[in-house]
């Protein structure tokens, strides 16, 4: 009897939308409504330019990088609140540990 199972290889990967992952898409999606509800057609294609351009910049820095470089950036760039803040770790205003 011979069976052909499924394994899967990667569990942990990350969201995608289409090819593109999740922090790469979010910002052409963003700009792409909010050029939408611009009604207008010039602002549409600045609005649309921009997302790209800014989705390039994220893709270009994520690259050779860890792939939660993203969350990690957001953890210690972005100010805490209670949603974010976590118990185990350290707040990231703490840059320097000893131990």
């Amino acid at each position: 009897m011979h069976a052909d199972t499924y394994i899967p290889r990667r569990l942990d990967d990350s969201w995608k939308v289409g090819f593109w992952d999740l922090e790469v898409a979010a910002p052409i999606l963003f700009m792409f409504f909010i050029g939408y509800l611009s009604s207008s057609k010039a602002a549409f294609a600045v609005c649309l330019a921009a997302g790209i351009a800014v989705s390039r910049w994220i893709s270009r820095l994520k690259a050779d990088k860890h792939p939660a470089f993203a969350l990690h950036w957001l953890y210690w760039h972005l100010p805490t609140n209670p949603v974010t803040s976590m118990r185990v770790t350290p707040p990231s205003h703490i840059r320097r540990m000893v131990g």
